[in-house]
């Protein structure tokens, strides 16, 4: 499957051209399955003691690789639809319900939460029988408990799922479809060698709908090598006329070590300009939100109402957990990737199974991180960054110091500041006294991405952010007055 905003944000594929080396960079090592196996600390204080509440599942299992992806995969085959007695199937969902179980619950952590959101990702979790996504569904609710109401997310691919294993999913909860269209051209699906063709992307849209999904959401990837403006707008408007409640919108990035990093060199023919591809997100931001799609985060849009709640899990920087093959966690303070390759994944199990692997630290929280974890989650989202809540947690001087990298932004329109009813504040207006009079409804009470151009440029802004907070040297008195 394409990195999404479906799965978790540590797989990021940001909508725009290439960004500073700063950014996504930080981007990468952060939030990337390719992480290394290491520990990472990155949180803010509250983090340190909230139980997580959602549960990110990685099923690594697909029919091909795609052209343009870097995931932990296991490729099974082109025809493979049936797996129910696929010894690789059987195994992994064994080894993933065993690291369920060996995991530890934290006893420093808030009172017990049942699970409000799982998402199951992949490579194409579609793929796996209803009757194993059970057992992991089962295993999850006797380890940490699942609320009635819970949001299950699956990521499905056209062509590996029939209106009965559809039924099937949903009698086991899940309530949430994630659909990898990714194009409505049978000559982009083939160059991008997915898996499946146009007439199965229309059966699934069609099987999705008569089996009463409510939640469901299309996958469409803009900038593909020999893609058109004409191309762009058609997937758009038939993504619209299916009428899902949510849309992704990715760029495609060029990925080393992927077939498409071995074809093309980024920014150049056949795939898109920079121009070209910033032209077809503006033109996706103008029919989804005609269409009376919310663009809520930087790459989704939704109908009123149909946020993916697990992804806010992501965008509010909040704990979660995360199981299997690549997948990154975010418990206690602490980022922990496991292993991308089967043997090692299968060895790391082992190990946590008989103690020897600990996924918690009693390091220090990395401050500076912590910050830069907060301003990119936020400034990715339409609600941006909450002021008052960044200044309660990392000082004043930190909140000054990005007030005034900003401020030429918004004379550009490319950042916009709010007050507390979130209206938008002229630069006229702008003075020191509407940041710190915390009384006044005109204060500046968020800071945010503009859309689309600000969106557009936002690795490039963010990294501004990071400038700022690199060079921040009073971050431990900030941290003492925010006590």
């Amino acid at each position: 499957m394409l990195k999404s905003a479906f799965t978790p944000i540590y797989w990021v594929l940001s909508p725009k051209p290439k960004s500073p080396k700063i950014s996504q960079h930080f981007i990468t090592n952060t939030f990337s399955n390719s992480t290394p196996h290491v520990r990472q600390n990155s949180s803010s204080k509250q983090n340190l003691t909230i139980t997580p509440s959602s549960a990110y599942i990685h099923l690594p299992f697909c029919r091909k690789r795609c052209h343009y992806c870097d995931f932990p995969i296991v490729a099974l085959g082109s025809a493979s639809t049936q797996t129910h007695d696929d010894p690789r199937v059987i195994n992994y969902i064994q080894w993933l319900c065993r690291e369920i179980n060996a995991t530890k619950v934290e006893e420093n952590l808030d009172s017990e939460t049942p699970l409000q959101t799982v998402f199951f990702g992949g490579g194409t979790p579609s793929l796996v029988p209803p009757s194993m996504v059970s057992s992991v569904l089962e295993t999850l609710k006797m380890k940490f408990g699942l609320s009635e109401s819970a949001e299950i997310s699956m990521e499905m691919d056209p062509g590996t799922f029939d209106y009965r294993k559809m039924q099937d999913m949903m009698l086991l909860g899940v309530n949430r479809v994630s659909l990898g269209v990714q194009a409505f051209q049978e000559k982009l699906l083939k160059s991008c060698g997915r898996a499946h063709g146009l007439e199965e992307v229309h059966e699934a849209i069609d099987i999705v709908k008569k089996c009463g999904v409510e939640n469901w959401s299309i996958d469409l990837i803009a900038s593909l090598p020999h893609q058109t403006s004409d191309m762009w707008e058609e997937s758009l408007r038939l993504a619209i006329e299916a009428q899902p409640t949510h849309v992704s919108v990715y760029d495609l990035q060029i990925e080393q070590g992927t077939k498409f990093g071995r074809l093309y060199a980024p920014g150049e023919f056949p795939l898109p300009s920079e121009t070209q591809s910033a032209d077809f997100y503006k033109m996706a931001s103008r029919m989804l939100c005609d269409a009376s799609y919310n663009h809520y985060e930087i790459s989704s849009y939704c109908k009123k109402g149909y946020e993916c709640r697990h992804n806010f899990t992501y965008w509010k920087n909040k704990p979660f957990y995360a199981f299997g093959l690549g997948s990154t966690s975010f418990v206690g303070g602490l980022r922990f990737a496991r292993p991308r390759k089967l043997n090692e994944y299968m060895k790391f199990v082992e190990n946590l199974e008989n103690g020897s692997v600990n996924s918690s630290s009693d390091d220090d929280v990395n401050t500076k991180d912590t910050a830069l974890d907060v301003v990119m989650l936020s400034l990715r989202t339409a609600r941006g960054l909450d002021l008052k809540r960044f200044q309660e947690s990392f000082g004043s001087s930190l909140v000054y110091s990005l007030f005034e990298v900003y401020k030429p932004y918004v004379e550009s329109g490319h950042m916009v500041f709010l007050d507390v009813q979130r209206r938008a504040i002229r630069i006229e207006d702008i003075n020191n006294s509407l940041l710190y009079d915390i009384n006044s409804e005109r204060r500046v009470a968020y800071m945010r991405l503009s859309d689309p151009n600000g969106f557009l440029l936002s690795n490039e802004l963010i990294a501004l952010a990071f400038g700022v907070i690199d060079s921040w040297k009073d971050y431990p008195s900030a941290l003492q007055e925010a006590t």
